[in-house]
């Protein structure tokens, strides 16, 4: 049996206690590995080796060697993406083809666009009279990356390679449910980086190594992605040492569809934006508003897409578009939308069940079929919270003030999609919805230089090109009297 342990200061090394967990495939409900659970012990040690290598080699290197190696990092990634794509798939559920395709080159393309990236970004300089003052990067310290479990490689190199672009030293928490791909990301750095510079600390969240990071008096910021409860949770440990903060948390996005808008593209794009990664994706369009005049064609439209084109199976098959969700007590939250949305009258245009043709190796599984419902009012739970799974609601309006009240009626602030071929109409709803980003006639297209992140419950700043480096940097004035 596999055994997953920590690398603390450029060694795998097991847990004091003695403690281990379990690492299940969601697909088969097999084990896959056995995980050692880490503490506050090893939290101290992975925090004590990150400071040292702040002062070491790291901390003086010049940036080109710097950058140099981060690009190493992402070829080292690209000798592995297969058996990156695999581990990923097996630990979370997803589409092997998913993997291949976004997964694992996203997630060496986040080391060769920082490493790039911040090579070419100015400070200010200003001249007074009799003086010049002029600005200095510096790294932030010792970053703590708590990451999520629904891209777990994309998502937490999202925030490695800044941090370390950047010139921090880093001690990783990747979630219990996908520690495979946070352990293959430390062998290929922990081959190029010194000992010390990325430390990785597997383990639960409260009162283990999670709680541990979070409190810690020696790390200097904490970057998270995942649920708002648990950013809740962390931003009140942090508090004591006053730590920098990088939250990217839950959303319930609005899809907003005009009847002037392209029909097929936003039926093509809404059926990728409900159900990707089994809707397991913080910028999903959950909640999907359609014109009226559109609405039943429009309902009409992605039920049959859903029926020709999704294929609920083994998520290691390739010709799977959909795989399990990553595990039974997700599925079980995610259930219980869809029992709510029933005691509150929804009508279901498809799905809201376990497929019934899935192979007798899939038995133990967490499956859902895409599930579309429609009936629901703004003050249902299925409405108003985050489900994070393979079902989406749909909601008629009549007029643009209508459905930007009923976009905006929530405590969440990541994302939403615009869909019209009105360039008022478009202009309008970008400036007026109250979300991080906004998409028209499209949904996830990103690029990396720009801001990212979620307003009101959302999430606390942004990252993606400089503003990663506003974060994961401290930037000084010098002031000199000429």
């Amino acid at each position: 049996m596999k055994e997953i342990k920590h690398l603390i200061n450029g060694q795998f090394v097991g847990s004091a206690s003695g403690k281990m967990f379990d690492d299940i495939n969601p697909a088969t409900g097999q084990l896959i590995a056995k995980v050692h659970e880490g503490g506050k012990p090893e939290v101290d040690a992975a925090v004590a080796a990150a400071r040292t290598a702040l002062k070491g080699p790291w901390g003086t290197m010049p940036v080109d060697e710097r950058m140099a190696l981060l690009r190493q990092v992402a070829e080292g990634i690209n000798t592995r993406a297969e058996e990156f794509a695999q581990a990923e798939s097996a630990d979370n559920g997803m589409p092997i083809s998913l993997a291949r395709a976004a997964a694992v080159p996203r997630g060496s393309a986040n080391f060769i666009q920082f490493a790039e990236h911040f090579k070419y970004v100015a400070t200010e300089t200003w001249e007074m009279d009799g003086a010049l003052n002029y600005s200095l990067r510096r790294p932030l310290g010792v970053i703590g990356i708590i990451s999520p479990w629904n891209f777990p490689l994309l998502l937490s190199t999202w925030k490695i390679a800044p941090a370390l672009a950047s010139g921090n030293t880093v001690v990783m928490k990747p979630s219990e449910e996908t520690p495979m791909t946070a352990m293959l990301t430390a062998e290929v750095i922990n081959e190029i980086l010194p000992p010390g510079v990325f430390n990785v600390v597997q383990g639960l969240g409260s009162d283990s190594a999670g709680a541990a990071l979070s409190e810690h008096p020696d790390v200097d910021g904490i970057t998270f992605t995942g649920e708002t409860t648990t950013g809740k949770t962390i931003m009140r440990a942090a508090a004591d040492g006053l730590k920098k903060l990088s939250f990217e948390l839950g959303g319930k996005n609005p899809n907003i569809v005009f009847a002037d808008a392209d029909l097929e593209d936003a039926l093509t794009m809404t059926l990728r934006s409900s159900f990707a990664n089994q809707g397991e994706v913080c910028l999903c369009g959950s909640r999907i508003y359609v014109q009226r005049p559109i609405f039943d064609q429009f309902v009409t439209g992605l039920v049959a897409k859903v029926k020709a084109n999704v294929k609920v199976g083994d998520p290691s098959d390739p010709a799977s578009t959909m795989g399990s969700l990553v595990s039974k007590e997700h599925f079980q939250r995610v259930m219980s939308f869809v029992e709510s949305a029933r005691e509150d009258g929804a009508t279901f245009e498809c799905g809201g069940k376990i497929p019934d043709n899935l192979p007798d190796h899939l038995a133990e599984g967490v499956f859902l079929e895409p599930t579309v419902v429609t009936g629901l009012t703004p003050d249902c739970k299925a409405q108003r919270q985050e489900i994070f799974g393979p079902m989406v609601s749909i909601v008629p309006f009549d007029t643009e003030e209508e459905v930007l009240e009923l976009a905006n009626d929530t405590r969440y602030g990541l994302g939403a999609t615009v869909w019209t071929t009105n360039l008022g109409t478009a202009h309008r709803m970008s400036a007026a919805l109250e979300a991080g980003i906004i998409w028209v006639n499209t949904w996830f297209l990103r690029d990396l230089r720009t801001p990212f992140g979620g307003m009101k419950n959302s999430g606390i700043g942004r990252e993606g090109g400089v503003h990663s480096l506003e974060f994961y940097s401290e930037l000084k004035n010098v002031c000199i009297k000429l």
